[in-house]
């Protein structure tokens, strides 16, 4: 398809974001625009099947997300947002790369509730920030079948109250392996379906 061709060129070389001159921020939301009007899925939450799986962030306008690599000595590794659609439930997942030894993730669980075809409600539940060593994060699979046993982590591991975060994410556009969505705080987010 060309139009999301075009999208991933545009992405290319931009770091999730961190890297794109306004004029590149510009164009993105273009081509973003271009494609989510030849969304092949129009019902997004009733195709579980695409829906369903760990997503890899490729772009975004979130600058709380972006701005956790402009701490010293940290950079933003790979970004995860993990849908399982038939508990209605979501992980993101940041990895943070700096000293040797002290990598560390940044995470939350969600629970979402459909409120139109396309729109989610998001309740944050439970937040964990420490050092992947310590928590023996592997992968993002390895860590949610952990955290939905139960399982606490040696890390800052901590419920979230419904009233303290709470937000809404509406996907744009659905196909196989690529997803745009949009939150209530106006960010913009580009994923690519995780092998």
């Amino acid at each position: 398809m060309l139009g999301k061709s075009t999208l991933l060129e545009a992405i290319a070389g931009k770091n999730r974001g961190l890297l794109a001159t306004e004029s590149e921020q510009l164009a993105i939301l273009s081509a973003i625009a271009q494609l989510e009007d030849r969304n092949p899925t129009p019902q997004p939450l009733e195709a579980v099947d695409k829906l369903n799986g760990n997503w890899r962030l490729i772009y975004t306008t979130s600058r709380g997300l972006l701005r956790i690599d402009q701490f010293p000595f940290l950079k933003l590794g790979q970004v995860y947002q993990c849908i399982r659609a038939r508990t209605a439930t979501l992980y993101n997942i940041a990895e943070v790369y700096g000293l040797p030894y002290l990598e560390g993730l940044v995470s939350v669980a969600a629970r979402f509730e459909p409120v139109s075809e396309k729109r989610v409600n998001v309740s944050f539940e439970r937040s964990i920030i420490g050092l992947q060593r310590l928590v023996d994060y592997r992968s993002p699979d390895h860590f949610i079948q952990r955290i939905e046993a139960g399982q606490k982590f040696p890390a800052i591991d901590f419920n979230i109250t419904a009233r303290e975060q709470r937000g809404w994410l509406e996907i744009t556009y659905l196909d196989d392996d690529l997803r745009i969505g949009k939150g209530n705080e106006g960010n913009v987010f580009v994923l690519t379906k995780a092998v």
